[in-house]
């Protein structure tokens, strides 16, 4: 077995020595594909995962959100690059004083892709259809808080929680959230119909979906004529498709540490954003290993986080302390809270009765970031004589044995969604944590609209898990968004899962 600083120092080493040979041509202007892809209002766009199905309301997966949510879907509201809160399909709307009474007023004249007009009915069947018991919403418990949708009028919907909850709004411009016809909803998965800008048009399994430009879209329309996105596992498959034409812009680029090679590129601009990106190693609390709190603390103290995100050798890559990202007002950094001490997490095993050797699983997504961290992972915890298997599973796969199933003992994910701390109140969620001490904050956090006092439960609940540690808090990393400099309009930070194209042109 490979020691931990073997394994940094390899994984390093061999990746910058594949790259340089990868990117040592192409240095130049605009190819032949680019231009003509300039000419015909085209762009090809690389994403990092390709969905196994194209309804955001029906699975958690970000490559769905990535290409399909402000495309072809919208919601009642939407938010900006800055992360702000403006309306959408409901071009405005009233909040009773206390809370619990949403009155929506829809945008007149909006149709889905087939023709069907947007009524108080359609938004009424897809709040209801996201809450009802059948609902396969990867936010569901977001929706059984609505106690009732009714319509006083066919442009205005009528909203009564069961509890206030003043993050309602936000959540709404969740891709989960979206709004779908009652006649195309069950077909979304393959042949997604919304109300957006573009329309689909193909999709070939694996290897790309292109959308085309939604000519009767009821609000400003697109500039571009077609955006095809194109799905890359390999870091190296990706940069090639980039310097040879096959793409014009990959605004998540997975491999960050190749930037400097593209930045010598004079046909290139690269820029660093921020998203809500955590990566964490994910802890089954179901396990009757994991709901002993020790047992969690020991594997802080095991992984050696600050060497973890080290070797990713990305540029801005900070440990994470909290499961809420730096770009965020309310983060807080805890993570000095278990410093990296093997002797301290060999005691803590001890204590509990952890025989030396005993098995775990970790399984792995088909993602970059889990691949190079997972290695680390199992080593470090073999240190401290956890024996460790790695288990690599396609995205359909890791979705319904992980998430779907709660199958597991570890994984590494990403969280991407912004302000989603509380899936911690979940007791049903895939990670299984159920602590009355923690869903009492968070709901005294959704009941309050102060925003002072929100920061202050905000703290107190980042707090909680950074001392229970119902999952391991990696790191955080900032996007490297990659374009032709011809490609304008992407958004460089990005407040939420998404590739929003409807701004997107070529220029000078």
């Amino acid at each position: 077995m490979f020691s931990v600083a073997t394994l940094r120092v390899s994984k390093k080493t061999g990746l910058r020595i594949v790259l340089g040979l990868a990117l040592s041509y192409a240095l130049g202007g605009m190819t032949s594909s680019a231009m003509a892809s300039a000419q015909d209002g085209s762009v090809a766009v690389g994403v990092n995962i390709s969905p196994a199905t194209l309804d955001p309301t029906t699975n958690p997966s970000e490559g769905i959100r990535n290409v399909t949510y402000a495309n072809i879907y919208e919601g009642l509201t939407a938010v900006d690059e800055q992360g702000a809160i403006h309306p959408l399909l409901a071009q405005a709307w009233s909040i009773s004083p206390d809370g619990l009474h949403y009155t929506f007023f829809l945008h007149p004249g909006v149709h889905f892709h087939d023709g069907t007009p947007l009524t108080c009915a359609t938004v009424k069947f897809s709040l209801d259809r996201a809450r009802s018991p059948e609902s396969l919403n990867p936010q569901k418990l977001v929706f059984e808080n609505i106690q009732d949708v009714s319509c006083s009028s066919d442009m205005t919907v009528l909203v009564t929680l069961r509890t206030a909850h003043a993050s309602f709004l936000s959540e709404l411009a969740w891709a989960d959230a979206v709004i779908v016809a009652p006649q195309s909803a069950s077909g979304n998965a393959q042949h997604p119909i919304g109300t957006g800008p573009f329309i689909f048009k193909d999709w070939k399994r694996a290897e790309s979906i292109t959308l085309e430009k939604n000519q009767a879209y009821w609000g400003t329309p697109a500039k571009l004529n077609a955006v095809t996105f194109r799905f890359y596992t390999e870091p190296l498959a990706a940069a090639n498709a980039l310097l040879d034409g096959q793409l014009d812009a990959y605004p998540s680029f997975p491999a960050p540490e190749m930037a400097a090679r593209f930045e010598q590129n004079s046909a290139f601009v690269v820029k660093q954003g921020l998203a809500p990106f955590k990566a964490m190693l994910a802890l089954n609390n179901r396990r009757k290993l994991f709901a002993q709190p020790l047992v969690r603390q020991a594997l802080m103290y095991a992984l050696d986080r600050a060497g973890i995100t080290e070797a990713m050798d990305i540029p801005g890559a900070l440990v994470l302390g909290s499961h809420m990202s730096p770009e965020n007002p309310n983060y807080t950094d805890l993570s000095d809270v278990y410093p990296y001490n093997p002797g301290k997490a060999k005691a803590l095993l001890k204590q509990v009765g952890v025989e030396p050797g005993t098995r775990l699983k970790l399984v792995l997504p088909p993602i970059g970031y889990a691949h190079t961290t997972g290695e680390l992972v199992a080593a470090y915890l073999e240190q401290i004589g956890l024996n460790v298997t790695i288990v690599q599973l396609e995205w359909p796969a890791w979705l319904a044995q992980v998430f779907g199933h709660h199958d597991f003992d570890m994984t590494i994910i990403a969280h991407t969604e912004p302000d989603d701390i509380g899936i911690y109140a979940r007791k049903d969620y895939y990670f299984g944590y159920n602590n009355s001490s923690f869903q009492a904050l968070y709901a005294a956090y959704e009941a309050e609209q102060d925003p002072v006092k929100r920061h202050t439960l905000s703290v107190q609940m980042q707090e909680k898990l950074a001392h229970d540690v119902p999952n391991v808090f990696l790191f955080f990393v900032p996007r490297t968004n990659i374009a032709r400099r011809e490609v304008k309009g992407l958004w460089n930070r990005l407040p939420l899962p998404a590739t929003p194209m409807s701004n997107v042109f070529w220029g000078q």
